[in-house]
């Protein structure tokens, strides 16, 4: 499928805030990984040493191949955090949206998630990034409703070097979207789930119009098995690998 024409589904649709649309961050919204922006500007600043950085690589690399589980992978990035100030890294992940994500949102998902919200549905971003990633993008398209993983914090704010759990990846996405729609009055058979990771499945087999974005492998075959449509949208720059590190360089 080509945007205009998930548009044009949309807009043929039924209203109101009881239809969902729930939208991945990563791979989905915007090209490549978010948190490589944060992890470059460490780099550049000199606040990460070399340890960190062959961390954040090789973390990156596993998971895009499957190697590492998403719990182990977002707890050893907030381990390097450990001792910063939430308000802080807020106002830095306003600054490097603005400087290197922003370029990177799909001009095609933006046009979808601005039909959706035309029609009245209830727009969820729904993605296992960090609060400093997820919530600058939803700003910027609009979306009020965020769910999300989120650093544990002291009684002062700074960062303990922990994620609150539950961890937000997979089954448990699925869950927390699951509660917010019984929260919410909205009605999973009618609303739509966008993402690109194979990891989605669970909350893809929920929704009554799932919607796979440049699918991964094992996603693009079982919606080629139960013919889910697939959405193709022109990548923001590059081949894969730059995709990948994108925000790690200068």
């Amino acid at each position: 499928m080509h945007p205009s024409e998930v548009v044009a589904e949309i807009a043929a649709g039924p209203p109101g805030p009881r239809v969902g649309a729930f939208f991945d961050l990563d791979g989905t919204l915007v090209a490549g990984f978010t948190a490589t922006a944060h992890a470059g500007h460490r780099i550049r600043s000199r606040q990460a040493r070399l340890g960190e950085v062959l961390g954040v690589v090789e973390a990156m690399m596993r998971y895009r191949f499957g190697r590492m589980e998403f719990e182990r992978l977002v707890v050893r990035g907030a381990g390097y955090l450990r001792g910063e100030s939430l308000a802080d890294l807020d106002q830095l992940g306003e600054r490097l949206f603005a400087e290197r994500i922003a370029a990177r949102v799909f001009p095609g998902m933006r046009d979808i998630v601005a039909a959706h919200q035309q029609r009245g549905h209830t727009v969820v971003l729904s993605s296992s990034a960090l609060t400093i990633h997820t919530r600058p993008v939803a700003r910027y398209l609009g979306i009020t409703h965020v769910l999300c993983n989120q650093f544990e914090l002291d009684d002062r704010g700074l960062l303990t070097g922990d994620i609150t759990r539950p961890i937000v990846w997979g089954p448990k996405k699925a869950a927390a979207a699951q509660n917010f729609c019984v929260d919410n009055g909205i009605e999973l058979h009618d609303s739509y789930f966008y993402a690109d990771g194979d990891e989605d499945l669970a909350l893809m087999s929920l929704v009554g119009h799932p919607r796979p974005v440049n699918p991964r492998p094992r996603l693009a075959a079982v919606s080629a098995e139960r013919g889910w449509p697939v959405l193709r949208v022109a990548h923001a720059g590059g081949r894969r690998g730059r995709r990948l590190l994108a925000g790690l360089g200068g």
